[in-house]
């Protein structure tokens, strides 16, 4: 397979084709078809992306009828500006190809230009999920993470069937209240990657670090993370009251020994090749190049401590096909798939 130019992500599109997604991040979407990487992208839109550092195209999610409908949304970050664009695109009636029309949903400004979030996937109750950076620089200098008129710095769910150019869930914890409707969980600093569990529906997220610590939160609604406050389980800001209890805890976390910086989150591995890995959460390290993994259990916990893979990969992303098989993405430009062998 040819070299992949700064891959991201990887998906399927749900639509029993087989088919693997790949995001580059200069800004065009690649197909994976048997096994062979198509020379003409599935969508190409680097004349709207701002690539560099942490900006780009960076997520990707179809829609749970996409074989019906057609839709699927990106996250990218604008050319001009900067700001975070969430965006709906439709396949063309060539099935490999996309119509490039865009139909913007959300417009976040960004201050900086690092910690734009990045991931976008549709949760099991049919919305869909966007996470956001906290905007940038170093401490989240402006508190933008636990500020509820803020969209950065947070977990998103809006309903995406709802026109124009989306609704917000009823449910959402601040609808109706003080703050963004949008806003589903708060207290992040970089949720670079989140996942669903295919079998109980918990939801995964790895928030990037500042200085020391690496951490793993099992979100539900209504949940405050605790950026800036908070990093890990440790006290960042302490100018701010700070305490673990006040918020909620990371299921997991680790430091920065070992040229581990920047965690990659991964997935609970639910597929069939594997057995001895069903059950595990699968996350990385971009630094280090090391894939570690520890079994969950009932409740969005994990027992034991992790086990650790270590490769010379920039790990930049994890994904699962349609079978719930998983590969992990390097940006320097290659993809790799978990093997009974790699366990």
């Amino acid at each position: 397979m040819a070299p992949l130019k700064a891959p991201l992500f990887l998906t399927h599109a749900g639509d029993q084709s087989g088919r693997l997604f790949i995001v580059e991040q200069p800004g065009t979407i690649r197909i994976v078809e048997q096994g062979r990487l198509l020379k003409a992208p599935f969508l190409d839109i680097r004349e709207r992306v701002l690539f560099g550092g942490e900006c780009g195209l960076l997520g990707l999610a179809f829609h749970p009828k996409y074989h019906e409908n057609g839709r699927f949304f990106v996250n990218y970050t604008r050319k001009q500006d900067g700001a975070t664009v969430i965006a709906e695109y439709h396949r063309s009636s060539q099935g490999n190809l996309a119509d490039r029309e865009e139909q913007p949903l959300l417009l976040v400004p960004q201050p900086y230009a690092n910690h734009n979030g990045g991931m976008i996937a549709f949760g099991p109750d049919g919305y869909l999920y966007i996470g956001m950076g906290d905007g940038g620089a170093g401490g989240d200098p402006q508190n933008r993470a636990q500020n509820p008129d803020e969209l950065l710095g947070k977990l998103l769910r809006i309903d995406v069937n709802t026109r124009p150019p989306y609704g917000t869930p009823a449910d959402n914890p601040l609808v109706g209240g003080q703050g963004r409707p949008e806003i589903f969980a708060t207290g992040l600093r970089n949720p670079w990657r989140f996942s669903f569990d295919r079998k109980t529906g918990d939801l995964w997220l790895a928030d990037v670090g500042q200085n020391k610590w690496e951490e793993v939160n099992v979100v539900t609604k209504g949940g405050n993370y605790g950026w800036r406050i908070m990093e890990g389980l440790h006290c960042f800001n302490r100018e701010e009251p700070c305490g673990k209890e006040r918020f909620a805890s990371p299921v997991l976390e680790y430091d920065h020994q070992g040229r581990r910086c920047s965690i990659t989150g991964g997935y609970v591995y639910r597929g069939n090749a594997i057995p001895a890995l069903v059950g595990v959460y699968i996350y990385g390290d971009y630094c280090s190049g090391e894939i570690f993994g520890v079994r969950t259990v009932e409740g969005g916990l994990v027992e034991g401590k992790p086990w650790i893979l270590r490769t010379d990969a920039a790990i930049s992303s994890f994904g699962e096909d349609e079978r719930g098989e998983i590969y992990m993405v390097d940006r320097k430009g290659a993809l790799y798939q978990f093997s009974p062998e790699s366990n």
